[in-house]
């Protein structure tokens, strides 16, 4: 099947949910999904973020003017952090989902919508991901794993439609940068927020500041590895690193992985 008749099925099958509530972060899975949502269901598509202390304040922002351009109603959720959550356990995804979702259920089922859609795709299944436990038991809709859709169509869709997310780095919530078990911050989360936005600004894309205790482990991707064999970038990374209180400030020779801190729990 081609593409473009994948791109078919998935708006047959939003029009088949009748109503949604896209739950949005702004990264180019969900963005694609909320293009479509909005396509195949015009008002009866609604767009629902959450905002936490670990998810960051650029993304919220970019969140805000992307679902502007699409045109869709939308909704933004302040979401506490749980105690459950600080404690940082290896299921803290699930945790974390299956509260954000009650939350998004919560609201959709007082907006009169009935379902509730998220953007897991065809290669979510690939890696650790207990978050996907929780979308399973209070049902909530994959249209784009549903469908087949992969990582590298999504980008080819979106580019094909003009979004600005197709050529968006992955991301993931803050709480990825932290080891399991490691009791969670809000100072953490809020240096390895301006770690990144630093290294962001440095012109490091998929950059991963990892936080161990006082240790910063940063993960670039590989091909821009190139870039920190530099001593005049990395005296400022290590500045600027310290300055927000990191102790120790390393790199991983390895580069950017997704869910590298996962490898910790395929061992045992």
């Amino acid at each position: 099947m081609n593409i473009n008749d994948k791109y078919n099925n998935l708006i047959n099958y939003l029009k088949d949910l009748k109503s949604v509530a896209v739950a949005f972060s702004g990264g180019v899975d969900s963005t694609l999904l909320l293009k479509a949502a909005k396509e195949a269901l015009g008002d009866n598509a609604i767009s629902i973020t959450i905002v936490s202390p670990y998810i960051p304040k650029w993304e919220i922002r970019e969140a805000r003017e992307l679902v502007d351009k699409i045109g869709i109603k939308s909704y933004f959720v302040e979401v506490p952090m749980l105690e459950e959550i600080r404690s940082n356990p290896e299921d803290r995804c699930y945790i974390c989902k299956k509260s954000v979702f009650n939350k998004i259920k919560d609201l959709a089922r007082e907006k009169g919508i009935k379902y509730i859609v998220d953007g897991t795709n065809a290669d979510d299944t690939k890696d650790y991901r207990p978050g996907m436990r929780a979308l399973k038991e209070l049902d909530v809709k994959s249209p784009l794993l549903d469908n087949s859709i992969n990582k590298e169509e999504i980008r080819v869709l979106s580019k094909e439609l003009q979004l600005d997310t197709w050529d968006k780095p992955a991301y993931a919530c803050l709480l990825s940068r932290i080891p399991y078990n490691q009791k969670i911050k809000e100072k953490d989360l809020d240096r390895i927020e301006k770690a990144e936005v630093y290294m962001m600004k440095l012109g490091f894309r998929a950059v991963r500041v990892r936080s161990h205790g006082n240790l910063a482990r940063i993960e670039v991707p590989q091909k821009e590895r190139v870039k920190l064999f530099n001593e005049d970038i990395l005296d400022k990374i290590s500045k600027e690193l310290k300055e927000l209180g990191f102790k120790y400030v390393t790199v991983d020779i390895e580069g950017y992985k997704m869910g590298s801190l996962n490898a910790e729990i395929n061992m045992k």
